[in-house]
């Protein structure tokens, strides 16, 4: 399994001298094994990461933890979903309003973005997460509910012995009555709080 970096900030991309370090583009994280090309959110950088993958035939999947705008501004940059025939695999949170299309439709198209869905030359495929567990090519995923206002899921995917866990915006604490110090947290004072969330 190789994981490579694309985008770690959050809210707003912020390029610059100061964000060398860790970078300044938003969420995106790549995750790549013999049978799986898979991208963990679709901040801004995912732009950086289709540029690499441009040409390259292999289906890819993107697993979204929410559709925030900064989880979700690079899809409309990606180069694989230009590509004819290009396979592209959408994953995202149940929502009870409207599927995942409908939702991602409402971004991915006029006047926020130029180019709607339907126009798309690549094999888009939308998937409202199913429970439990399924697997992508070699890997097995696992989605769980997270603390983060909208339906927010956190990541665990394996293959073998390796394993891999991904939580962007996870606020463990939200809605507790009292919000755990920095010294509550190695405490039994920090569990209590955050199981009353």
């Amino acid at each position: 399994m190789k994981i490579t970096i694309f985008g770690t900030r959050g809210s707003l991309p912020a390029p610059g001298p100061e964000t060398v370090r860790y970078g300044g583009n938003t969420a995106c994280v790549m995750v790549e094994t013999e049978k799986a090309l898979i991208a963990l959110d679709a901040g801004s950088g995912l732009r950086r990461m289709g540029d690499l993958l441009a040409g390259d035939r292999r289906r890819v999947d993107i697993l979204l933890s929410h559709l925030h705008v900064d989880h979700i501004q690079g899809l409309g940059f990606f180069v694989p979903l230009f590509e004819p025939g290009r396979e592209v695999h959408i994953w995202g949170p149940v929502s009870t309003t409207q599927d995942l299309r409908g939702r991602l439709a409402r971004y991915l198209s006029p006047p926020l973005f130029p180019v709607p869905i339907r126009e798309l030359p690549s094999v888009v495929s939308f998937h409202d997460l199913p429970p439990g567990v399924f697997a992508i090519g070699d890997l097995m995923v696992q989605s769980q509910l997270i603390f983060h206002p909208g339906p927010t899921v956190g990541y665990r995917l394996w293959e073998d012995e390796r394993s891999f866990s991904y939580l962007s915006d996870h606020e463990p604490a939200l809605g507790a009555r009292h919000f755990p110090t920095s010294g509550e947290w190695t405490s039994g004072h920090a569990l209590a709080a955050g199981a009353t969330c």
